[in-house]
């Protein structure tokens, strides 16, 4: 699938709004590795690659951090402290533990932040509540001179609350069905409720009572299937791993990945464990693999290649605790198997590696 691309002009709308709070737009855009000029003379039409853009927004947020630490618009994202939520809820189980634990961690932050979320629960429904201080949108980051100024509270609390939906969507390997959005705000454009509900696939109610999306309480029993390691590299372009959450669905066959593990000696998770685990049908879980053009045991054994591969690397793990720790009986049946994923032995796989440095002693 082709990669994620923007229009040029959102890049030349996030410059301009740069030199409006007083932030060089040209030192910006050098930092993320780009071309400043370019930019500014290419076609509002052009596209560009989405991770040009996510590279930019986090060079962006490093100024903006510095004029004030509560960086009002998409929940922070960017900011030391959004990275410091994100680690703290990575290990959670489900949805919901996930949640619980943003709720309180976003609550002790609210006064380096500004905002927060609350979880709420009725009748088969959930609420993420997302709260910021309309006086939190200080004349820094909202200059009379930049032209959303006049709806800058409806940007902080809409951007906010697409961010959360991302986000909460990416943590589980799937879009969260969302069955209504309220902003708490007088709505900003016609043009920008249309964007909103492109994301959300709802209409959002402006001028509501309360800033929240609504969905399903049965999402909040859906597993993490995201890990540490995918954090890092969610953390390192943030902007673009939620444009893709908005733009595709995510891919099924990396969550069954992560939802397998990296330890079979007491055995591996079945096709129906797995499923479950995704709450989704065994039927509609082997379709979306099809799609993907791959299926459970195509995964199972990327899984295990990948992990034999990094046992390998250490010269002193042994073969036998390798094929034990890969959920195989007998070292002879692991070698089969890894001869048949590489078109080598492991004990030829291990030789043709590079020898280790050894770092100098002082």
């Amino acid at each position: 699938m082709a990669a994620p691309t923007l229009t040029v002009d959102k890049f030349q709308q996030l410059l301009r709004y740069l030199d409006a709070v007083g932030i060089d737009s040209r030192q910006v855009t050098q930092g993320a590795g780009l071309d400043h000029a370019e930019i500014q003379m290419a076609s509002p039409g052009t596209a560009l690659p989405a991770i040009h853009y996510s590279r930019l927004y986090k060079q962006a947020v490093l100024g903006l951090q510095r004029l004030d630490p509560q960086v009002p618009w998409a929940a922070g994202v960017g900011t030391d402290a959004f990275e410091m939520l994100c680690r703290a809820i990575i290990g959670s189980g489900t949805l919901r533990e996930a949640l619980e634990r943003a709720q309180r961690f976003s609550r002790s932050l609210q006064p380096i932040t500004g905002n927060r979320i609350e979880l709420r629960e009725s009748e088969g429904h959930a609420e993420l509540h997302y709260h910021w201080q309309a006086a939190g949108v200080t004349q820094v980051f909202a200059p009379q001179n930049w032209y959303r100024s006049a709806g800058a509270e409806a940007v902080t609390l809409t951007s906010g609350l697409l961010v959360w939906h991302g986000l909460l969507s990416w943590l589980i390997g799937h879009v969260i069905t969302t069955t209504s959005a309220h902003i708490s705000a007088q709505m900003v454009s016609k043009g920008y409720a249309d964007a909103v509900a492109a994301v959300m696939a709802v209409r959002p109610e402006f001028e509501a009572s309360r800033t929240c999306f609504v969905f399903p309480a049965a999402h909040l029993d859906f597993r993490v299937v995201q890990n540490h390691e995918s954090l890092q590299n969610f953390l390192d372009d943030t902007v673009l791993q939620l444009i893709k959450v908005e733009q595709r669905p995510a891919s099924v066959g990396e969550a069954v990945k992560r939802l397998l593990g990296k330890d079979f000696s007491t055995g591996m998770p079945t096709f129906a464990e797995v499923a479950e685990r995704l709450h989704t049908s065994e039927s509609s879980l082997r379709r979306r693999l099809l799609d993907e053009e791959t299926s459970f045991q195509v995964l199972k054994d990327e899984v295990r290649c990948e992990l034999a591969m990094q046992l390998l690397a250490d010269p002193r793990a042994r073969l036998g605790d390798i094929a034990e720790r890969l959920g195989f009986t007998e070292q002879s049946s692991f070698g089969r198997s890894f001869r048949q994923w590489t078109g080598l032995t492991p004990k030829a796989w291990r030789e043709g590696l590079p020898e280790p440095k050894l770092s100098q002693q002082s």
